[in-house]
């Protein structure tokens, strides 16, 4: 069902691409970042039809179906998903993502290698590049399955060390690039198998406040595969679309990886080693200085100057709308209130943007980590929603924590700190926070959106 030139294809295409390259803009700004991503849509509905109208297709009706399907589970996915959720969903995605192209590969290397035997010429470029999509995109995808099942806490969180861990891991990557160079007569899906296993490998050592990196990081996987892809495919979208997200996925898994004060290979082979994030999940029962909501609320409306920082306990209570009409009463009085954001508060870059945006918190107030930490210095209280490595002065001060070298919010800068907190668990780096015992830190335990309402009243009431 070919309705489309090839000259119609190939602009139809640059426009697509043209639209891909324009949302990865949009999204650099929580002001565009909604344009950007449909602008990105659009692109890809464009991509999809050229495909579907630009080509001679066989199996037609399993082509709708597949689509059919894929839309039936997705839209659903997509619309009901909580935000605290998300990262997981950026995870599952990508493995997808991930696998169908090595999916595709196989079908193709199979093809390939059909040619071969019976006497045709080898294309060296072709199949190394297929070779590699097989092998990274099945580390995509079965890494990817796992970082969703540590995120989701199907799974630990805690880095899971195999006996053996180390020469497993570099025999199987031997192994790995060892058929990979042998692939083309026989053996690719033992290349899968392999590569299967290495992605489970190199993930699950991987715990705590790293994991979002490493989503990071396979997302570039991910990118390169389809990159990869593209050239066996002879598909230029492709080409372009997987190179943007191999290239974005790669800076942005070493902004958050310096956000964190740690290297890509710490993060991936530390606990090999013995320096990963595997803090504990035991409770203190050390004393603390515990506050009810009428002391939060006259600390607060006797401010000047009141800095939220939010975390994922924030995400979790769903407690961004009473935070924002919080805010709106305490300026209401005169009283500044800004928000402190950490670049890898939550779970994923953004999240706590993308959170507060949608509770219509005003962009301005939405300060980075390099803009807020000199505010500190002169605010009277800072209010920490569900946050605690971010702001954690373990980074600073103890070498052999896992989050050392970590840029952290400097709230001990503040006149008086409020931690709103569930409990005196550790938080997702599973370290203990030693600010939550310092004479000027107060916590307010419960559930973050009940104590905000609480605390709202309060402060109405003055």
């Amino acid at each position: 069902m070919k309705l489309l030139s090839s000259n119609w294809v190939e602009v139809l295409y640059l426009v697509a691409a043209a639209c891909f390259i324009l949302a990865l803009k949009g999204l650099s700004s929580p002001k565009s970042a909604r344009r950007g991503n449909l602008i990105g849509a659009g692109g890809a509905a464009v991509a999809l039809l050229v495909t579907f109208f630009g080509n001679s297709l066989s199996h037609v009706v399993w082509i709708l179906l597949a689509i059919i399907i894929g839309v039936a589970m997705a839209v659903p996915a997509a619309r009901k998903v909580q935000m605290t959720q998300m990262p997981q969903l950026v995870a599952l995605f990508n493995g997808v993502g991930g696998g169908a192209a090595a999916v595709v590969a196989l079908m193709e290397l199979s093809t390939v290698s059909g040619a071969i035997d019976a006497g045709g010429s080898k294309d060296l470029g072709n199949q190394a590049a297929i070779a590699f999509t097989v092998l990274v995109g099945s580390i995509s995808f079965a890494g990817s399955v796992i970082t969703f099942m540590k995120l989701q806490e199907i799974m630990t969180t805690r880095p899971v060390i195999l006996p053996g861990a180390k020469p497993l891991l570099i025999g199987g990557l031997v192994v790995g690039v060892g058929l990979a160079g042998s692939v083309f007569g026989t053996g690719h899906e033992l290349l899968a198998v392999m590569a299967l296993a290495l992605g489970v490998m190199l993930v699950l050592p991987v715990g705590g406040a790293d994991v979002p990196i490493v989503i990071s990081l396979l997302n570039a996987f991910t990118g390169l595969t389809v990159a990869a892809g593209g050239f066996v495919l002879h598909n230029t979208l492709l080409l372009v679309a997987g190179t943007l997200v191999g290239a974005s996925g790669t800076i942005l898994t070493r902004l958050m990886a310096a956000a964190m004060g740690r290297s890509v290979l710490g993060v991936m082979f530390g606990a090999l080693r013995g320096g990963s994030t595997a803090g504990s999940t035991a409770i203190s029962n050390r004393p603390v200085k515990s506050v009810s909501p009428d002391d939060v609320a006259i600390l607060l409306g006797y401010a000047r100057k009141v800095i939220v920082v939010p975390g994922y306990g924030l995400a979790v209570a769903q407690a961004q709308h009473t935070i924002r009409e919080l805010a709106e009463v305490l300026e209401s009085k005169g009283i500044e209130v800004l928000y402190g954001i950490h670049p890898v508060a939550g779970r994923m870059p953004g999240h706590m943007n993308v959170l507060l945006a949608e509770a219509n918190v005003p962009y301005e107030a939405l300060k980075e980590m390099d803009e807020i930490n000199p505010e500190f210095k002169t605010t009277d209280v800072v209010l920490v929603v569900g946050a605690n490595d971010v702001v954690n002065p373990a980074a600073k001060t103890e070498p052999k924590a896992p989050i050392y070298g970590m840029p952290i919010l400097e709230v001990s800068d503040a006149q008086q700190v409020i931690f709103l907190k569930r409990s005196m668990r550790p938080g997702f780096a599973g370290i203990e926070n030693e600010l939550l015992y310092d004479p000027k830190t107060s916590l307010l335990f419960g559930d973050a959106k009940d104590s905000l309402s609480k605390v709202l009243s309060a402060v109405k009431a003055l």
